[in-house]
């Protein structure tokens, strides 16, 4: 590839949701710029992503303002495909200025001038403001506590597509978030022993009282809430929009035949060992539920909604075997277990960001996307401003704040630069002065 100098006013690193959403602010605000992909615009949805996953929001919600998914219900659950899809067709409704197949390796200050000097597989390129928009879901993450056993095989949830990938026998999915909850659900259904691993959870319904669960956080200004309530901070979200879209309900999970366990604790060996905390999980995931209940109920009194009684979604099933007697150790040999698939998250990786922008704890130093390191932006992150910055539609709204401070910050170099233009004299006269 041929070695270039491009110097731009701002560069946007990453063409998922946030780069595509940062692209179109940028392009209404008239701020030069360019958008770098190392791969295909929205690739994580293509390539990242096992092959049933559908949104987590119905249609209606799960999008930009400026586009509805075409052919699609707005209650309805986009595919990935169709995510991906959607993503591309907006970048075309404003002619993104997206360049694909550019990796970048390094980004560091530029010395004796503003701005950030950038190296990429493409060449380098300077500008004055960096936009980080590469996402939450970067490094794949499987704790320590891994074994090594060459009989099993292990791999994370990024890493999973179908059940027909993986080999004949048992499988645990540790990790009940909603990636571990629909993948486990996947596999039982398609004839496999599947047990569970269990941790903390928040498990909103789906739907409730002719409402989506996104319309309900919606109206209770919970997807505005700007800090994470104590104790939140590493908790999960059971929701899934798989088969039309369901309340994920554990007890539900167990009878089908999903064995339940505790969060996953130690292995010795090749017996595994789980927390006894399966039951309290779980019910602490039934008072959430029931918390959300409470209060859309109230919501609904409150404004004198006319929306129908739904009575039967507080019936909790009985609690089944493995819950009223947990399973504590597991010998994965005995038990058949071929496939452990790991849906414990993911990691950010900065390691390419060259500049003193980041906390002890590798996270950003950062107000509502804007870093302490002058010109340089974060966007797509979880709680960025508030608790929807990472869901599409919250994206969007972040990348608007961000591009206004960009644009103000633009005024402000204009502003210097005038002043160094030479005017001419100024002509006084006296004449009327007393």
């Amino acid at each position: 590839m041929p070695v270039e100098t491009l110097r731009i006013d701002t560069l946007v690193i990453g063409a998922g949701q946030a780069g595509v959403a940062m692209s179109e602010h940028l392009s209404r605000q008239g701020v030069p710029h360019l958008v770098v992909e190392r791969d295909r615009i929205a690739e994580a949805w293509r390539t990242a992503r096992w092959d049933s996953l559908v949104a987590n929001g119905p249609a209606w919600h799960d999008r930009f303002p400026g586009l509805e998914f075409d052919g699609l219900d707005p209650d309805a659950f986009a595919s990935k495909d169709q995510v991906a899809e959607y993503f591309e067709a907006y970048a075309r409704k404003f002619n993104a200025p997206i360049r694909t197949g550019v990796e970048v390796r390094k980004v560091e200050r530029t010395v004796g001038r503003p701005g950030f000097t950038i190296d990429t597989s493409d060449g380098v390129i300077e500008a004055t403001n960096v936009v980080v928009a590469t996402g939450p879901f970067q490094r794949p993450v499987i704790p320590p506590i891994a074994p090594q056993m060459p009989a099993v095989t292990q791999i994370h949830s990024a890493q999973y597509r179908n059940p027909g990938q993986l080999a004949e026998g048992a499988v645990l999915v540790v990790g009940a978030g909603s990636s571990g909850v629909q993948i486990a659900d996947e596999l039982q259904r398609a004839g496999k022993q599947v047990y569970l691993s269990v941790g903390a959870h928040d498990r909103p319904p789906r739907a409730y009282r002719n409402r989506d669960f996104c319309w309900w956080l919606g109206v209770l200004g919970e997807w505005d809430a700007e800090a994470v309530k104590p104790g939140k901070e590493h908790v999960t979200i059971a929701v899934s929009g798989a088969r039309g879209g369901h309340t994920v309900d554990f007890r539900r999970l167990a009878h089908e035949g999903i064995t339940l366990v505790g969060l996953t604790r130690a292995f010795n060996g090749h017996v595994v060992s789980f927390e006894s905390n399966l039951a309290e999980n779980v019910a602490r995931g039934d008072e959430n539920y029931l918390a959300l209940l409470d209060a859309a109920d109230a919501y609904i009194e409150r404004n004198g909604l006319d929306l129908p009684s739904e009575p039967e979604a507080r019936r909790l099933l009985p609690d089944p075997e493995c819950m009223t007697h947990p399973i504590l150790e597991l010998d994965l040999v005995e038990a058949g277990v071929s496939t452990i698939i790991w849906a414990t998250g993911y990691s950010v990786d900065y390691s390419w960001l060259n500049v003193d922008a980041f906390k002890a704890d590798g996270k950003p130093r950062h107000q509502r996307g804007v870093c302490s390191e002058p010109g340089l932006y974060f966007v797509g992150l979880p709680w960025l401003s508030r608790r929807g910055s990472a869901f599409i539609w919250g994206v969007w709204h972040d990348a608007r704040h961000i591009t206004d401070h960009i644009v103000k910050q633009r005024t402000y170099l204009d502003y210097r630069d005038a002043s160094q233009r030479i005017s001419p004299p100024l002509k006084t006269s006296l004449t009327g002065v007393r």
